[in-house]
């Protein structure tokens, strides 16, 4: 019967010229055509298809066909022959439609699918859609872009495999459609590669352009969130290919070096809208920095890029790449962040890097991003690798940058484990200039001094949380100590006794009077709850903490008292120190008035 009307509409629009079909016929034939589909007449609609005699109707009403084509090719199994008469007659359509009307009936089907058949759709159309865009004549370049940027709008929702088992069961077809995608878009790469070896018409220029926008929203996803390592048991990692593809695409179009080492920040198209601008420099530093993570710790396209920029200038040209990454919270953008960045400072010497760098904000920004890291990721090993990073950071300043980057961290950092690792690196760097028999005057003198007045002071006095800051507290303390032992008062090579009034005055005599209290305080709060422990009978009162506005899991009495004792042994410790420097500086200043007298 579907058959039957099919052949009653083509017999119908044969007798017609071509310019007198009208929307009728165009209904009625896509109609029939539907019909036959769904009711398993594929081989019978392929044969009217393929009759020569029908060409010109296939050729302007074909294109309505796709909807219900697409529908009927997945409805059917794998190796069902009704399938393959459907995908036949896909092809057929791509060979004999009007190209423009088969575009758009191509592309309106990839943007109406979604889920989990984004991927299988994609890659169902990729080929006829090439094959309609390689015959169009006018606007090509327009429709090849417009194509590439449906597809990767598609995609872009879909969520990246990331483990090994995920990148093996690519449930949703992920990676096989980027690769996929990579294919279909080569024919065009090539005519450009080849039109720019004649000359460089706009049509081609034009075209270059598009394909590199598709290389830059590729960088961007899935290749910014995926994992590129290599990974045991596959033989080719689908994304790292995919990597590849798109590196080489830039290479061909002449766009590689001066996306890597020219691109400056800023150069991005005019919009009008600055929302639309915002969204287009964002997302441009996102691809430019997962570009950079590829060649330089991936290596990808190791063997293209100049071996004659110093390790300096590949860091310089990789800080704001750096900042971008660092910025983000997903682990698997974040460790290409500190990949990078390591992977940029392992080339250089210590103590090479020069401190006119520090005048560049993204080289003061960046190590702020590592404290944040180090103090706030939920992820330890991001912690511990920020730490090491940071160190290695520090590691490679000359001796003025070492100074600068000190003071900088000692005000912006906020956090007392953060400062005593300081303070301990700045403890590092005294020694260093103590027992070296070159002049420093960064950590000796007066630069020194300066600098012991941030360390060797509490921020809020007598007052100041002692618990708190126990880690910069203790640090300040132990390099006290240290250099009341190792400079002589005749000496005066740090300028601690010069200022030796000053550190008492700002830091020793708070610290005791805190001290003082704080003991207090706590062996009040001890006696206090063992009271009530012996008024209850029980030592499994049960009440609630809050710590910094959060409500903790609820603690016994027994359990206060152990936070409370811990406190206590803190505070100890923290006097025992300080006892010990206050004796050692007694004890110095007694033999110098005795050396005097």
């Amino acid at each position: 019967m579907a058959v039957d009307e099919l052949q009653a509409i083509i017999q119908r629009c044969q007798i017609l010229e071509e310019a007198d079909f009208k929307g009728e016929d165009f209904n009625l034939f896509q109609v029939a055509g539907q019909k036959c589909l769904e009711d398993g007449y594929a081989a019978q609609l392929l044969e009217v298809i393929q009759n020569e005699k029908n060409k010109v109707i296939i050729k302007n009403m074909g294109w309505n066909l796709i909807s219900p084509l697409v529908r009927c090719i997945f409805m059917y199994k794998q190796e069902d022959d009704k399938r393959e008469h459907c995908l036949r007659i896909l092809d057929q359509l791509a060979q004999l439609c009007n190209p423009k009307e088969l575009f758009l009936g191509l592309l309106e089907q990839i943007e109406q699918t979604s889920g989990e058949q984004v991927c299988q759709t994609v890659m169902l159309l990729l080929q006829p859609l090439q094959t309609v865009l390689l015959k169009l004549q006018n606007k090509k370049a327009y429709s090849v872009g417009l194509s590439l940027a449906m597809i990767m709008n598609q995609l872009t929702p879909l969520p990246v495999p990331y483990t090994k088992q995920q990148v093996q069961e690519d449930k949703l077809g992920l990676c096989q459609c980027c690769n996929a995608v990579v294919d279909f878009a080569k024919p065009f790469v090539n005519e450009v590669v080849k039109n720019m070896e004649k000359s460089s018409e706009y049509n081609d220029m034009e075209l270059k352009e598009e394909l590199i926008k598709f290389c830059m929203k590729s960088l961007k996803y899935p290749l910014l969130t995926a994992q590129l390592e290599q990974l045991e048991g596959i033989e080719e990692h689908p994304f790292r290919r995919f990597a590849t593809e798109i590196i080489d695409i830039l290479w061909n179009l002449g766009e590689l070096i001066p996306l890597v080492f020219v691109h400056r920040k800023g150069e991005s198209p005019h919009w009008e809208n600055q929302e639309f601008a915002d969204i287009e420099k964002k997302n441009s530093a996102d691809s430019l920095a997962c570009l950079s993570y590829l060649m330089f710790v991936q290596h990808f396209a190791v063997e293209c890029y100049p071996v004659v920029f110093s390790p300096s200038y590949l860091l310089l040209c990789n800080m704001t790449h750096i900042e971008v990454l660092l910025k983000r919270t997903e682990e698997s953008v974040l460790s290409k962040g500190l990949d990078l960045f390591e992977s940029c400072l392992l080339r250089m010497e210590d103590n090479s890097l020069l401190h006119h760098y520090l005048e560049l904000r993204d080289f003061v920004n960046v190590p702020q991003d590592l404290v944040k890291i180090m103090t706030l990721c939920p992820m330890e090993h991001m912690r511990k690798k920020s730490l090491n990073i940071l160190q290695l950071f520090i590691d490679k300043f000359d001796t003025e940058g070492k100074y600068t980057l000190f003071r900088c961290l000692l005000k912006t950092s906020s956090h007392a484990g953060v400062e005593g690792y300081i303070i301990k690196n700045i403890k590092d760097q005294i020694h260093l200039a103590l027992t070296k028999e070159y002049d420093n005057i960064w950590f000796t003198g007066h630069h020194l001094i300066s600098l012991l007045d941030l360390v060797l002071s509490l921020p809020e006095g007598a007052e100041t949380d002692l618990l708190q800051n126990s880690d910069r507290i203790m640090a300040s303390l132990n390099l006290l100590r240290y250099l009341v032992i190792k400079d002589c008062e005749s000496d005066h090579q740090t300028g601690v006794w010069i200022t030796l009034g000053k550190i008492e005055q700002n830091f020793l005599k708070p610290l005791r009077v805190g001290l003082n209290m704080s003991k207090a305080h706590y062996e009040a709060e001890i006696k206090n709850k063992k009271e009530n422990r012996k008024e209850a009978h029980s030592s499994n009162t049960v009440c609630s903490v809050t710590v910094s506005g959060e409500k903790m899991p609820a603690m016994t009495t027994g359990m206060q008292l152990q936070v409370l004792h811990s406190a206590l042994f803190t505070f100890d410790l923290i006097e025992s120190v300080l006892a010990r420097v206050e004796e050692l500086i007694e004890m110095k200043t007694k033999a110098v008035m005795d050396e005097n007298s």
